[in-house]
């Protein structure tokens, strides 16, 4: 009768023991979790702005205090990051609080070649200025003028550009007489690396301040680069507007001593002749017994070039009609770094009407750009409506069905 007593005793001892031990780990589990906050809270990265949770509070808005009180609160640090929840813009980024520079008559009558920095220290954006204000009969022949810093980190081998603001640009929107805009930024001649800053709504006069990182770019090789710069203005339903370019060879800048700030005028984007698009080899065939269409693309010749980096990067989407309606579409690979491309890729199609009455097929020879929309070269419409070679190409493969025949075509605008 003992054996049984005391076994009972230890067991209950040992269950008191065990529920009281995970009480007490649930409490410290519980304790260290409420004590446990995160040291701060992301809200959004911007391109070029460094964020440090210093810099942000606890607080819901992330915003743009109002004038009322921004004018007895202290100036923030210019690394810190204003966002406003409420105020994002037409990319669903949010815009950056920046103070608007005020114009710096030291500046305005200094060539680029004075710009030159000699000191390490940052570049303040107040030291940036715009030149005087140009009357309303010149800013109608001018686009504006970008500026911009250069600088090579030797410890980390890396480039730097910082876009820092344009001034003057031309207003695209007729309505609300103002743009929307953004600029692209291209490393050339490989186009490897390709940015953009974010969109500012309704401003003649953006702000950016963005500054992009190149790393692994040897100091031995900058000479050889070339800085393009595409001004565009974000369009909500259509193809984004383009204002102008600027290009920088890098050729002869020494930035050795330190950082170089710059300004160049925006020019007017080279667009190319609609004279010069070039031509497209293609063989149709058409299997009445089977009702397909085959096409091939062999070909193009005497592309132009699609930037200013001499040389497109092209590929040709094919698409079937019937009845002005798309039925199906194609696409060849895309051929590097060549005006003169050979596709030889074939596409079958499937008929679904007896004849070629109703068909058409379009060729367009794109520029394939991985930053931004790939552009249109040229553009090719073979069938029954269409003119001169074309039509010809056309109505040889209704004649001689099962029969392979090829034909140049010269390409007109996109």
């Amino acid at each position: 009768d003992e054996i049984p007593t005391v076994v009972g005793i230890f067991s209950a001892f040992g269950l008191v023991f065990s529920v009281s031990l995970f009480a007490w780990i649930c409490c410290q589990r519980k304790s260290s979790k409420s004590n446990k906050t995160p040291p701060y809270k992301f809200v959004h990265v911007l391109k070029g702005v460094d964020i440090y949770p210093e810099n942000l509070n606890s607080k819901k808005k992330f915003g743009a205090e109002d004038k009322s009180e921004a004018k007895n609160k202290p100036e923030m640090p210019k690394n810190s990051l204003h966002l406003d929840l409420e105020k994002r813009d037409l990319n669903g980024n949010f815009p950056k609080a920046t103070p608007k520079i005020q114009s710096s008559p030291d500046l305005e009558n200094l060539s680029p070649e004075q710009f030159a920095e000699r000191k390490k220290d940052s570049v303040s954006p107040d030291s940036l200025k715009s030149i005087t204000s140009l009357s309303s009969e010149d800013k109608q022949d001018k686009l504006g003028t970008l500026f911009f810093s250069l600088e090579y980190n030797f410890e980390k081998k890396a480039f730097v550009v910082n876009i820092k603001e344009a001034r003057g640009l031309p207003a695209m929107d007729e309505q609300s007489m103002t743009s929307d805009p953004y600029i692209k930024m291209t490393i050339l001649p490989e186009k490897k690396h390709k940015v953009k800053t974010r969109v500012l709504r309704k401003t003649l006069d953006p702000v950016f301040d963005e500054t992009f990182t190149f790393y692994g770019i040897p100091y031995t090789q900058i000479q050889d680069l070339t800085l393009h710069f595409m001004i565009l203005s974000f369009d909500r339903f259509s193809r984004d507007d383009v204002i102008g370019e600027v290009l920088i060879p890098l050729a002869g800048i020494e930035l050795s001593e330190g950082r170089l700030l710059m300004d160049r005028e925006i020019i007017k984007r080279n667009v190319r002749k609609s004279s010069g698009r070039g031509e497209l080899l293609i063989s149709l065939c058409y299997q009445s017994t089977t009702n397909t269409l085959t096409v091939v693309v062999l070909k193009a010749r005497h592309l132009p070039k699609s930037d200013v980096s001499g040389l497109s990067d092209p590929y040709v989407k094919v698409n079937l009609y019937h009845a002005k309606k798309r039925i199906s579409k194609k696409k060849t690979h895309v051929k590097k770094c060549t005006p003169n491309a050979v596709f030889n890729e074939l596409f079958v199609f499937d008929i679904p009407c007896e004849g070629l009455d109703d068909i058409s097929i379009e060729f367009l020879v794109l520029d394939s750009d991985r930053g931004s929309r790939n552009e249109v070269i040229g553009r090719l419409t073979l069938g029954s409506s269409a003119e001169g070679t074309s039509g010809e190409h056309w109505k040889e493969i209704c004649e001689y069905p099962r029969r392979q025949i090829a034909k140049w075509h010269m390409l007109c605008d996109g």
